[in-house]
């Protein structure tokens, strides 16, 4: 079984459309293994529970946003481990300085398509 297939991942975003976006590119590069959160605090609370390999988050979500699930993530023993990739439409610099210092694996900026997904995936996992 290759990466592709036994990839665990959790892609987190408040939007449906963005989320359907994002499982869109993984279906399209092969990656069927995904779970969906819409809020980050729900996420958290599965990730503790059941930690995935990859998460991708968008940003700009309301309560726990993609840094603050990221934090969270990246101080609890179980999950630090576990790669993350933010989603952004405005990747400004206090937003990536902020992310890298708590630990950030990749950003990627949307729009996206399924090949900068999947190469953004592949800097983080290894080639797919």
């Amino acid at each position: 079984m290759g990466l592709k297939e036994s990839l665990r991942v959790m892609v987190v975003d408040d939007m449906a459309t963005s989320r359907g976006l994002i499982t869109q590119a993984l279906d399209d590069i092969g990656v069927k293994n995904y779970i969906t959160e819409n809020d980050g605090k729900k996420a958290l609370d599965r990730l503790s529970s059941n930690p995935v390999h990859l998460v991708l988050s968008d940003y700009n979500m309301p309560g726990l946003d993609g840094l603050g699930l990221l934090k969270a993530v990246r101080s609890s023993p179980p999950t630090q481990k576990i790669g993350f990739i933010l989603v952004t439409g405005r990747p400004t610099p206090e937003i990536v300085n902020e992310a890298k210092r708590l630990g950030l694996n990749n950003m990627i900026k949307k729009p996206f398509t399924a090949a900068s997904m999947k190469q953004c995936i592949e800097s983080v996992v290894g080639r797919l």
